[in-house]
């Protein structure tokens, strides 16, 4: 049996990933110097991110350090974040830029 349900790639992350399927209720987080508890309100398929703490919308969202995409509703301590409630960074250009 696995210490912990899901990993926090990145100290600065506000997501972790999901170590397996994860069915609704508590759960256990890797993060570098330990392990955090969370509540998932619902089941949370293996790979997918999970909010750290409540998101605001337009928060940033960070994975691998980095800014991956911008939550595009208020998203819940514990919550599933995918494509329903986040807008990608990837690929898209910044304000400003030129083609």
């Amino acid at each position: 049996m696995r210490q912990w349900d899901l990993l926090v790639l990145h100290a600065s992350d506000n997501v972790a990933t999901a170590l397996a399927d994860l069915p609704a209720g508590a759960a256990r987080l890797r993060v570098a110097d330990g392990i955090e508890s969370l509540t998932l309100p619902a089941p949370i398929p293996l790979g997918h991110k999970v909010a750290r703490h409540e998101l605001a919308p337009g928060a940033l969202i960070r994975k691998y350090g980095a800014p991956i995409g911008t939550a595009t509703e208020a998203i819940a301590a514990g919550a599933h974040v995918h494509v329903h409630n986040l807008k990608s960074r990837r690929g898209r250009k910044k304000e400003g830029e030129t083609p």
